[in-house]
């Protein structure tokens, strides 16, 4: 992955960086944390711009956010709904859990774009359910725009910092997406466990 990464960085230079960019929207297991910090190693080397490669990382970023953004408006809130009450009694999930879900996001839904963008193995996901609840396409840009400026900076002055060893960028946030992940997982086990024993009680 890595020796891929490099070698189209190497030969399409800040159009690289915006193609890899916009892959690792559409399949996660592409990592930002190798693409961006070797763009940073590249700029320390003289061989590129700072501002450019940051740039390009943002727009590739951006365009493959729009794909999972829309196929969120295509599923929409409503067959949502329509699956969790045909299959959703297997993980203890209705349509007014949906419902629920889709109220906190219509309230909060600017803050999770905004934050999620900065979580490793999240940030990728969050464009789904932005556009399954309806989300703006102008409010979802705007703040998934200043989230992943963020992240794709950070990236690219980690790499910058490290020089040659850009790539321990990766060893150091991978620990922190195994976490978030794992987080998540325990999260939604245990509200599963909770809906079903309250399900018993009734």
């Amino acid at each position: 992955m890595q020796e891929w990464i490099i070698n189209i960085m190497t030969s399409l230079g800040y159009l690289g960086i915006g193609l890899l960019m916009f892959l690792e929207n559409l399949f996660p297991p592409i990592p930002s944390e190798l693409i961006m910090p070797f763009a940073g190693f590249t700029v320390s080397q003289g061989k590129m711009e700072l501002a450019p490669a940051i740039l390009a990382g943002v727009v590739g970023t951006m365009v493959g956010a729009l794909p999972w953004y829309y196929v969120g408006k295509l599923v929409g809130e409503e067959n949502i709904k329509r699956l969790a009450d045909k299959y959703g009694k297997w993980i203890s999930v209705s349509s007014r859990d949906i419902e629920k879900a889709d109220n906190w996001f219509d309230k909060h839904g600017q803050k999770a774009v905004l934050f999620c963008r900065l979580v490793p193995g999240v940030r990728t996901l969050i464009s789904l359910p932005a556009g399954i609840s309806g989300m703006s396409l102008i409010p979802f840009l705007i703040y998934s725009t200043v989230g992943t400026v963020l992240w794709v900076s950070f990236l690219t002055f980690l790499g910058y910092t490290l020089g040659k060893n850009y790539a321990l960028a990766e060893h150091y946030i991978d620990p922190i997406s195994k976490i978030v992940l794992v987080v998540l997982i325990v999260a939604f086990v245990v509200w599963v466990v909770r809906k079903r024993q309250k399900r018993k009680m009734l």
